[in-house]
């Protein structure tokens, strides 16, 4: 027994003051949830819909391009948005059973409906299992995106999650800006570049007469001091040229002449031939650089750029360049998304519930303290003891995982301190009745903390247990509970056993007890 304290007494006070280290200072160290501190609540769902049409759109400019790679001639391939599939109109009916045999090597899951013309119309409808495929990956994709989106927006402890089908839970403690950070999460932050179409007229094209191939998009003008910004129009080519799928970096930066602020882009290696290749073939010409249908500028191409490197340009602040910068880095979002609710939990709530948590561990502990005390006297003092540390140790375990605490936390914080001095009143009901045996006080001792033991292991499993089921599929809230509890259970395992068992044999050494005040 006096060569185990020798190991016991230090490894107490080293866990102890580690736990301390860890936890102090406790408003600095601990994070709080969203109910404590308040924030943003978001539901957001993502439009599936969307990314199965741009899927749709992408497969159509793919088939085409390997159809002609077989020097076939072909007319038109065609994305039937409303009927989920893709057209292919041939100029030459010798060539369907080429295209036929290249789609269904290349494309297994395009199933075939009817080819009509005499075979120069063929009808493809997109499976199934595909759809529900570019649904979930839309899905996972929108919640990596916002996820990036916000790490970078620099939101301490976030809780975002997936709920149902196409849902998207945001939880966002202690944010400032609402409505900045909302814009930051929808942004969809589709980057693309499009040719301008400068041999037509822009006129005609608002009168009605839109040239096929081109689209009309806007460009936001800045008003000059006490007017407001208008929108000027612009005739595009609707294909894009390059996309930002190929973005490797945007930082932030300022023009040496005026110092104002701007977005510098690298792209990836097949980004920079392309870029190149397409500057090359279009000097003199405009190229419009779009996000999300909206034109930020149209520079006009001097000579081929190499080196992958380019710039946006939009009269920008510096807040408002920095928030480009971060959607561009995080990726654009591969279909849209909506909020289906927005709630703003507001600091004062969680200052009063912070205090009433506070208030009810308070008052909730120092009745079970004085409890055990009266009940247990002397060796009830060894139980409170255990039940400080135990607290402690978990502050400094909540520091350390970096875990935020939250409402229903507090609640497992109560039932754990219920739950350690459980433990120990299993044991010295156990050496009471060793102690009426008629065992001496250091027998009873030993034989109330090895019978008992088993019972507290297996009372504190079976909640450890059910503590990683909620972790494992609750939401928020529940996992708040969850975490606490979990941490709770192992802290109240240490010191409801082995601190307590140490306190006894550390007083049983130092003198002859004969008689134990429990």
């Amino acid at each position: 027994m006096y060569k185990a304290l020798k190991w016991k007494i230090p490894l107490i006070l080293a866990v102890l003051m580690g736990a301390v280290f860890l936890a102090y200072p406790l408003d600095k160290k601990i994070n709080l949830g969203l109910d404590l501190q308040g924030g943003m609540h978001l539901l957001l769902e993502v439009q599936v819909e969307k990314a199965v049409e741009t899927s749709l759109e992408r497969l159509g400019d793919d088939l085409k391009r390997e159809i002609e790679g077989l020097d076939i001639e072909v007319d038109k391939v065609s994305p039937q948005i409303d009927k989920g599939g893709v057209q292919v109109l041939l100029v030459d009916k010798n060539d369907t059973g080429p295209v036929e045999k290249l789609i269904s090597e290349n494309y297994y899951y395009l199933d075939k409906k009817e080819a009509t013309d005499g075979g120069l119309t063929l009808n493809y409808q997109i499976s199934s299992d595909r759809v529900k495929e570019i649904e979930d990956n839309a899905v996972s994709q929108g919640l990596e995106t916002i996820r990036n989106r916000i790490d970078q927006f620099g939101v301490s402890e976030p809780s975002i999650q997936v709920q149902g089908d196409r849902r998207i839970l945001v939880q966002l403690p202690g944010i400032k800006d609402a409505g900045r950070a909302i814009k930051l999460i929808g942004k969809t932050a589709r980057l693309e570049f499009k040719l301008m179409d400068e041999d037509n007229s822009i006129q005609q094209a608002l009168d009605g007469a839109i040239p096929e191939g081109s689209e009309i998009l806007y460009e936001r003008v800045e008003g000059v001091e006490g007017q407001e910004a208008t929108k000027e129009p612009k005739l595009l080519k609707k294909r894009a040229v390059l996309t930002g799928e190929t973005l490797t970096g945007a930082e932030v930066r300022y023009d040496s002449d005026f110092n104002e602020p701007y977005v510098s882009l690298t792209f990836n290696s097949v980004g920079a031939m392309l870029f190149q290749q397409i500057t090359r073939e279009n000097v003199k010409k405009r190229l419009a650089i779009v996000l999300d249908d909206s034109v930020y500028s149209t520079p006009v191409i001097q000579e081929e750029i190499a080196g992958g490197q380019a710039q946006i340009t939009g009269q920008f602040t510096t807040e408002k360049a920095h928030d480009l910068a971060i959607v561009l880095r995080a990726g654009a979002l591969p279909a849209p998304v909506i909020i289906l609710e927005n709630r703003t939990v507001g600091p004062s709530l969680g200052k009063d519930s912070i205090e009433k948590g506070v208030q009810s561990i308070i008052f909730g502990g120092a009745l079970v303290i004085l409890f055990i005390l009266i009940y247990y006297k002397l060796s009830g003092l060894v139980a409170n003891i255990a039940l400080v540390l135990n607290v402690v140790l978990l502050m400094g375990a909540l520091a350390y995982f970096g875990a935020s605490l939250t409402l229903p936390g507090i609640a497992g914080i109560i039932l754990t301190v219920g739950m350690a001095i459980d433990a120990n009143v299993l044991v010295f009901e156990r050496i009471r009745e060793e102690l009426r045996n008629g065992k001496t006080v250091r027998a009873a001792i030993d034989s109330g903390f090895s019978k008992a033991f088993r019972t507290i292991v297996d009372a504190n499993i079976t909640t450890f247990i059910a503590a990683v089921v909620l972790f494992q599929f609750g939401t928020g809230p529940v996992k708040g509970f969850a975490i606490t509890l979990c941490i709770g259970i192992a802290a109240s395992m240490f010191t409801a056993v082995f601190v307590s068992r140490t306190i006894f044999d550390v007083t049983m050494s130092a003198k002859k007890i004969t008689r134990l005040s429990i």
